[in-house]
């Protein structure tokens, strides 16, 4: 649940197994919800809750969506949060959600499926297990395009270089890179099995110019959002553009970002960028 979605008369009991609360199959949740994320269609949330690790999680917008489905309420998001600074920021709890892992093999339309915008799939709190659930029901689902992003790229190469994680044509993996300073994330990516890769420049706080994008068929550019948004300068875009071009990467430019992102717009160029990954097409 992302982006305005509505999250009224919603019922959870949680439950603790090990190192996540689990959710268990008793509940009225609209796991799913269409999306106005410009390289998605929809979003997928079996697990709620996540922690900060590198400057781009500073301002998520995740944490600003937790606390306010915590303020209404919603018991799956609470104590996922806390304020620190005059902001809510992840407390490091994790949720695992036992209903929500059935509701894309309801969902008949093909959709473009982004899993999990409230948490990490790859978070260290996740059980395998569970991640494994996801995977089954990824693999059920061959008319969804499920699309990975994770800023712990390391554990994901490790998982889903082990038995019981099959490479799924319909399953996209990424990890976010903010700036130069974690660059290796792109070289776990490289190193994770996978029909399709991503790189999601977003927020874009510094140069990437050093980025190596050989084995990378996608890259996402962005500017960071909301009131605290830090700004993007158009000579890194440049530089992301230009290592697209070399590495044969398709190209997406998301948004120049800032308070007022709509009026920012997403013209770069002085043209739209929707390109997806050719394996895609």
């Amino acid at each position: 649940m992302t982006h305005g979605a509505a999250v009224t008369s919603l019922r959870f009991t949680l439950v603790n197994s090990g190192d996540c609360d689990f959710i268990p199959l008793t509940l009225e949740d609209p796991a799913m919800s269409d999306s106005k994320i410009e390289w998605t269609d929809a979003t997928w949330n079996p697990v709620a809750g996540c922690a900060i690790v590198t400057a781009g999680c500073t301002n998520c917008y995740a944490m600003r969506m937790a606390a306010r489905l915590e303020a209404m309420n919603v018991d799956k998001y609470q104590g996922l949060t806390r304020k620190s600074g005059g902001r809510s920021v992840w407390t490091g709890a994790i949720r695992c959600d036992e209903a929500a892992l059935q509701a894309p093999i309801s969902w008949k339309r093909p959709r473009k499926i982004f899993v999990n915008s409230m948490s990490d799939l790859f978070h260290v709190d996740v059980p395998i297990d569970f991640i494994r659930r996801v995977w089954d029901v990824m693999g059920q689902t061959p008319r969804h395009t499920y699309q990975i992003l994770t800023k712990r790229p390391e554990r994901m190469a490790s998982l889903l270089s082990s038995n019981g994680f099959p490479i799924l044509p319909n399953v996209w993996l990424g990890t976010s890179v903010e700036d130069e300073r974690i660059l290796s994330r792109i070289d776990h990516l490289r190193a994770t099995p996978a029909a399709v890769r991503f790189v999601s420049f977003e927020p874009l706080i510094g140069s990437v110019a050093g980025a190596n994008l050989a084995g990378v068929d996608w890259a996402i550019v962005g500017g960071e959002s909301g009131p605290r948004a830090r700004p993007m300068e158009q000579a890194w875009v440049d530089e992301i553009h230009e290592l697209c071009a070399s590495a044969g990467a398709a190209f997406f430019f998301k948004q120049w970002g800032g308070r007022n992102k709509k009026a920012a717009g997403r013209t770069y160029l002085g043209q739209t960028w929707d390109a997806l990954p050719a394996a895609s097409m």
